[in-house]
């Protein structure tokens, strides 16, 4: 496997991870509004491993199937603390950004690294919906806390 799959396997489990922890979050979210975001969000990281399981084929790899373990812890922690918080919106908000705070830095990461300029066309594409994805849950989060006050 070389380095560029390898790297770009590694999104494609981020963007699992994604899809699979917004899927999680609508699920826990009571707001209707919050529950067509977050799936709203899922297709995007849906749309994202598409497109990088095409590339690592592309360049002859094999293309990632699953999500990370510590996703899955992720999404486990998300689905504790949304229990004990009987579903509060502002806590799955949170937990939502701290998954957000990960991709942000796998795809930076990613573009730290030596890629053909095609791949890092994609990488820096998918990056740029992570940092709008994770700067709109912020947003939210904020207001959801300034209302809780």
């Amino acid at each position: 496997m070389t380095s560029t799959t390898k790297i770009l396997n590694g999104l494609i489990e981020t963007s699992i991870d994604g899809e699979k922890g917004f899927r999680k979050a609508a699920e826990d979210a009571k707001g209707v509004d919050l529950k067509g975001l977050f799936n709203e969000r899922a297709g995007e990281c849906a749309h994202a491993v598409v497109e990088l399981r095409a590339e690592v084929t592309r360049l002859g790899g094999k293309p990632e199937e699953d999500g990370s373990i510590a996703g899955a812890l992720h999404r486990g922690w998300v689905a504790v603390k949304s229990s004990v918080t009987s579903n509060d919106d502002l806590a799955v908000l949170e937990e939502v950004e701290r998954g957000e705070d990960s991709a942000k830095k796998n795809y930076s990461d990613a573009l730290a690294q030596e890629l053909p300029s095609e791949v890092r066309v994609l990488v820096e594409k998918q990056y740029q919906g992570v940092l709008r994805n994770h700067d709109r849950i912020r947003d939210l989060r904020n207001a959801y806390r300034a209302e809780a006050k």
